[in-house]
This record gives C-alpha cells, structure tokens and sequence, in this order.
C-alpha cells in the first residue's frame, strides 16, 4: 500500500514540475521524509498525506484508489466505473480495465456546469481530446477554437492546461486551456500519456 502511494506521489509531483525542494516547503515535510515515502520505505499520516493532495491538487481518495482488475477486455456502458469526483463538480470514469499494464490512459469526464477543475497544473504528456457532448473552447497561445460534439485534438504540453466549464471561472497563465462557455453539462473523452496507473516494475 505505502509503495502504491508513493508512486502516486511521485507522479504527480514530477507531472507538476516539482521538486522534492518545493514539496517539502509546500507541505512543511522534509525532503528526506518525503524521498522515503515515494520510495514506499515509510507510512504516511493521514493529516500528512492531506497536505500532499492539497499541494498535488487532489482528493485525499485518489491515493486509496485502484481501478478492478477486469480479466475481459470489453467494458460494456453500464459497467464502466467512476474513480474519481473532484469537488463535486468533476466525474471521472474508466474507460478500461487492467489499468496497470497500459501505457494509456482513457477517461469519460463528466463536468458540471460553471466550475474550474483547478488553477491550473504542470504535466508533461500527450493528450488526445474528443468532445461528446458541449462546446469546449480550446485557447492556445493567442489563439482560440470552438470544438463541438464529434470534434477532437490531439497534442502534448509540458505547461499549465486549465479545464474549465463556465465564463466566469478565474483563468490563470497557461499554455493552454479548455474552457465551456455554456450553462450544460459538458462530457469529454480523455485519451493521455502518461498512465498514473501503470506499474513499472510490474510490466519490465
């Protein structure tokens, strides 16, 4: 369980850009305890580990949390599994079984009307985007796009990317941002790389 943790940490923290450093003045935990803990070489306390979701931008739940193992490979639409709600605003889904051998990471998101996902977050990836249902407003750089149900886009960062769903959601520095500029429901396929799930030490 601790080593589950601590690579969960860990992921998220290099995604974000941050160093051992910077978490360790963000959460007044020493860098050597923290070394220890994303090295799955220590426990974590729950008002500790609180700290490190407030810092990573994430619910408490999400170092608990282990998608099912499926042994099928189809997953039909009424099986598919929600792991995550983000300040009850956010519903995300599974969209796969078997998490922890793939290289990818598909999710279904669910977002309710007039909420921002976050202030905005460093990761390093690749991300393909195909919207279901809504408009998302897609800002990159100086420029901006509306893409509607059936549209999608492909492209990776290593910047700040913003999800947001309504107008007047605070919009801070970033490279790039998604953005719902109406009052409904928006629903978005996620496809990205990479998978905080897959376990490599598991699949070498």
């Amino acid at each position: 369980m601790n080593k589950n943790i601590g690579a969960k940490i860990k992921r998220l923290r290099t995604q974000k850009q941050m160093t051992l450093k910077d978490m360790s003045e963000k959460t007044n935990l020493s860098i050597g305890f923290l070394s220890q803990l994303e090295r799955g070489l220590t426990s974590v306390a729950t008002d500790s580990l609180e700290k490190i979701a407030d810092v990573l931008e994430v619910d408490l739940t999400y170092f608990f949390m282990k998608p099912k193992e499926h042994k099928k490979t189809v997953i039909r639409s009424y099986e598919k599994e929600v792991f995550e709600i983000t300040d009850g605003k956010y519903i995300n889904y599974h969209l796969s079984s078997n998490l922890t051998d793939k290289i990818m990471f598909p999710k279904l998101i669910e977002i309710l009307p007039g909420t921002a996902e976050s202030d905005g977050f460093n990761y390093s990836g690749e991300e393909f985007i195909y919207v279901l249902e809504g408009i998302l407003t897609l800002n990159m750089a100086e420029s901006e796009v509306d893409l509607y149900p059936g549209d999608s886009i492909h492209y990776s960062y290593k910047n700040k990317v913003m999800l947001k769903n309504g107008e007047d959601s605070k919009i801070v520095n970033q490279n790039h941002s998604l953005l719902n500029k109406t009052n409904k429901v928006t629903k978005v396929i996620i496809v990205s790389v990479p998978n905080p799930y897959f376990e490599e030490e598991k699949n070498k």
